[in-house]
Order: C-alpha cells, then structure tokens, then sequence
C-alpha cells in the first residue's frame, strides 16, 4: 500500500466516523422537549436527554418520539456508511464503512460536543445501529429487554443483559467483526449505566411504572 492510499483510508475512515458521529450528537429529546415548551430537559429527573427522562416530563407522545428518533439516527448512520462505501469511490469495505459510521453514530449520542460530551446513555441508538446491521438481532435485543423487564421491572437491567447477549447472538449469526463492535459499545453502554448498576446493587433502582417524576433511572 502505498503512502498515498494509505493517506486516503485514513481519510475515509475519519469521514466515515464523523458522518455517524453527526448523525448521533442529535439530541432530538432536548430539542423536542424545548420546541415542545418544556425547557431543558437536563434540568428534571435524571438530567438525561433519552427517552425515559423525557417521559418524565407526562409526554408520552414526545417521549416515543424522542426512542423512534434516537434509534433511527443510528439505522442511518449504519446504512449511510455502507452507501458511501459501497461507490467506486469508496475505499473501505461496505461492512468496515458501515461499522465505523454505526459507532461514530453510538459516540455521539453519548458524548455529543454541542452538550459538552454529556449526551445520553445509548440504548435507543445501540438498539438503531444494531437494526441497521442485522435486524433479527435488534429484535432478539428486545426479546430479551422484555424478558428481563417482566421478569424484575427494572429497565436499566433489562438493558445490560440484552446488551451482554447482543455480541454473542452476532458472533453465532454475522460474524466477529459484529460481535467486536457490539461488545466495544456494550462495555460503553454498561459505563454510562453505572449508576443504575450502584442502585441495583442497593436495591434503590426505580421499577418499572413507578412515579416517573422523581426516578432517576
């Protein structure tokens, strides 16, 4: 390979990821909240810009607004990237393309610059980018979300089992590259839910259907 290809894969690779990353540092439930006439969505709850904070504002249109919108902008990323690779132009790999633009898109819902890099937990765009790559899976995500979330009623534990299970079910159906990707944003996932984690270890955790005015889930 020479200097100048390289240069260019280079290159690629970074337009890639920062079409994702655009794509992702979209907080549709702030800016829905605010076109809305509900303020600052970070001011209430647990001062997230995701769907279940946003429901806390007693809209619940917005808030399925704000889970469409936040998974759709990861499917895009993902099928975005695939188009711009898959040219005569393109330099990578349709499957590396759309890998690398699905985790720009997870990484800017979580760290969006325009929020200071205080962005979301990632569930809905995780779900979105994996919809994107396989669909069948996304919907073995929800499977087991509502399994988990039956079972206990807790939410934030319904989405770090199915997080852990993603990269195994895309080990045995698509492959390892899926399956490393996935486990790199699952382990991101887990992280921005620490806190949940700290109050399921306390038994503290809000329920599912609990009075979402005060939860901090």
């Amino acid at each position: 390979m020479g200097e100048t290809t390289f240069v260019a894969m280079i290159a690629a690779i970074c337009v890639h990821f920062l079409i994702g990353y655009l794509l992702g540092s979209i907080p549709f439930g702030l800016l829905f909240t605010r076109i809305a006439g509900l303020g600052d969505i970070r001011a209430i709850g647990s001062k997230n810009i995701g769907a279940t904070n946003v429901l806390r504002t007693g809209r619940k249109d917005l808030a399925i607004a704000t889970l469409i919108a936040d998974m759709l902008k990861g499917t895009v990323a993902v099928l975005a990237g695939w188009y711009v690779s898959d040219t005569p132009a393109g330099l990578l790999a349709p499957d590396i393309g759309a890998a690398i633009a699905g985790t720009g898109a997870f990484i800017g819902h979580v760290f969006p610059i325009w929020l200071k890099f205080k962005g979301g937990k990632g569930v809905a765009t995780y779900i979105g980018v994996l919809l994107g790559v396989y669909w069948p899976a996304a919907l073995a995500f929800g499977a087991i979300w509502l399994l988990t979330a039956f079972a206990t009623r807790y939410s934030s534990l319904s989405a770090l089992i199915a997080s852990v299970a993603t990269p195994i079910v895309l080990y045995f159906t698509v492959g390892l590259l899926w399956a490393i990707m996935f486990a790199g944003l699952s382990v991101i996932l887990i992280a921005k839910h620490r806190e949940n984690i700290a109050r399921l270890r306390s038994g503290t955790e809000t329920k599912i259907g609990k009075n979402a005015a005060t939860a901090k889930t």
